[in-house]
């Protein structure tokens, strides 16, 4: 019984500790994932960006549902040419995107008017075949544009991203929200990750449940003013060197063959769903 109370005492430190850390490699393998050799990883990023965002926009408007399926077994067709895992899709994408499109589509069964398929025991709310169809158009649309994104993520280094981006002349103020976004979010992590482990190596006896309140509750203080104070020096270092919004990395894209095909490629599947669905 000590052994688990013992257990029970360091539950909250650990399981944020596993949470950060969890979290740390998600990003860490985005980036591994970016530079390894694989269908999407030798194409320049401005074919990627131009191409997935084609079929996200094709998601987004389309309403039948063989469509959106086709989308989405597209998208897990290049994850495994570039080497992305159906499990990691389904661990780092579908996980999360499911149940949160799932809980929104959830009132459509019942308020959709049409056919009654079912009946819900004791309340009887009745079920309809329109509500299911509109339910699974929700969660096949959100699923297939989420599952593209991340592939634009996994397969491409953050930075080039933003360049790509600003090739197609989105805003500055947009691509440096997102650059700083990105690194922020890593920051508090990391700093997070550290000031836990830290807790966790000086905390010696038990706890009340007043005291483990007082400490997250002041934990959670600490590090947003740490990570507020570390990001606004960090943006005036970058001030001092010149930084005035626009992205430089030492790579320079250029368009082989190979992209325009795969360009022409993506942009011609898109239209043509968007013909078909006319």
């Amino acid at each position: 019984m000590n052994w688990l109370r013992a257990r029970r005492r360091g539950g909250f430190i650990e399981q944020t500790i596993d949470a950060l850390h969890a979290a740390m490699e998600s990003a860490m393998y985005a980036e591994n994932t970016a530079r390894a050799s694989g269908f999407l990883q030798r194409m320049d990023p401005r074919v990627k960006v131009a191409g997935l965002f084609a079929f996200i926009l094709v998601a987004a408007r389309e309403t039948r549902l063989w469509k959106m399926a086709a989308i989405l077994l597209l998208a897990v067709v290049l994850a495994a040419g570039s080497r992305i895992s159906i499990r990691v899709l389904a661990a780092r994408v579908w996980l999360g995107t499911f149940p949160f499109a799932a809980a929104i589509a959830l009132p459509a069964l019942f308020l959709t008017p049409g056919e009654v398929m079912w009946r819900m025991p004791a309340i009887h709310w009745p079920v309809t075949s329109q509500g299911l169809t509109s339910a699974a158009r929700l969660i096949l649309r959100v699923d297939a544009a989420a599952t593209l994104a991340m592939l634009v993520v996994f397969t491409t280094p953050w930075m080039h991203v933003l360049k790509a981006l600003r090739a197609f002349r989105v805003p500055v103020v947009l691509v440096v929200i997102l650059g700083m976004t990105c690194r922020y979010i890593l920051l508090l992590l990391e700093t997070a990750h550290e000031m836990f482990e830290s807790r966790k190596s000086r905390t010696v006896g038990e706890m009340t449940d007043a005291e483990r309140r007082r400490m997250a509750i002041g934990s959670v203080g600490v590090l947003l003013g740490r990570t507020l104070q570390l990001s606004g020096d960090v943006y005036l270092a970058m001030q001092a060197r010149g930084f005035r919004g626009e992205v430089y990395v030492l790579d320079d894209f250029d368009m082989k063959a190979w992209d325009w095909v795969a360009l022409l490629s993506f942009l011609s599947l898109a239209g043509v769903a968007v013909w078909l669905g006319r």
